[in-house]
């Protein structure tokens, strides 16, 4: 009978490190489809793998059908794909600078397009996005927080149409979380130091500086519970803030001249 009235949910990303949290919580009280270029690979009949690309909108659509098919009535969406970059923005390869943009931003948009239509009423749709979404973009970093601060512009307005069909919007705002995203950082960071033509010195400082604000990491296990507890709640936090790095945020606070200073200060 249980079978019968359980609910779907739909996780991007799923088999990353806090996509697969995800799966494996919300499987408790969900059957879970859980979308990925590869599979999750949880071995939980609860969970069931779909192999998609959110870039390749012919995959989208093969992965629609197999939901409809399903039955299923589907309660939410949960993005948690996404990829990392940093680098130059004047030194960026033009494939790297477009991609990251095709899977965090036009990604969400491809699948939300795909799967909304098939949300029941009073469901959820529910966006990870990054603590330096709200943030003034620093160096290096900008690719990445441009292609986040772009999501939750589109974020608070999906937001806006969605309440006019009874479908809650939520945005999942988090710091650094130990996770494949985070050695996929060092790995750029490395790639930058390597590489950059400019910015040999302030690379080598900027380093050091990335490197103590992600040792003040989380388990992916606590976004998972935090997605958990959102899907429970009969009208979430629209935002919902997890270890956000404080020094970040009060670099913000500051004058846009002050912050350029500081930040040449520190790297120069």
């Amino acid at each position: 009978m249980e079978k019968m009235t359980r609910k779907a949910v739909i996780v991007t990303g799923a088999s990353g490190g806090m996509g697969k949290e995800v799966c494996m919580a919300l499987a408790e009280k969900f059957d879970v489809f859980a979308f990925d270029v590869r599979p999750a690979n949880l071995n939980d009949n609860r969970i069931t793998d779909v192999i998609v690309d959110v870039t390749d909108t012919s995959s989208i659509e093969k992965a629609t059908e197999l939901v409809k098919n399903s039955g299923k009535t589907i309660y939410s969406v949960i993005h948690t794909a996404g990829i990392y970059e940093l680098d130059s923005l004047i030194e960026m390869d033009e494939q790297r600078f477009l991609k990251i943009f095709d899977v965090n931003l036009f990604g969400v948009y491809r699948i939300n397009k795909a799967f909304i239509p098939l949300i029941e009423k009073k469901g959820k749709v529910i966006m990870v996005t990054s603590e330096l979404a709200p943030l003034d973009p620093l160096p290096f970093t900008g690719v990445y927080a441009i292609t986040k601060s772009a999501l939750e512009k589109y974020a608070y307005s999906l937001r806006m149409e969605l309440n006019l069909l009874d479908i809650k919007v939520v945005v999942i705002r988090p710091g650094a979380v130990k996770t494949t995203l985070l050695n996929d950082s060092t790995t750029a960071l490395d790639r930058f130091v390597d590489k950059t033509e400019n910015y040999k010195v302030n690379a080598n400082k900027f380093k050091k500086i990335v490197n103590s604000v992600e040792n003040k990491n989380v388990a992916p296990q606590k976004i998972a519970k935090v997605i958990n507890k959102a899907l429970k709640k009969k009208n979430p936090k629209y935002v919902i803030n997890v270890n956000r790095n404080f020094l970040l945020r009060l670099l913000n606070f500051l004058p846009h001249r002050l912050q350029v200073k500081i930040i040449s200060w520190i790297l120069k």
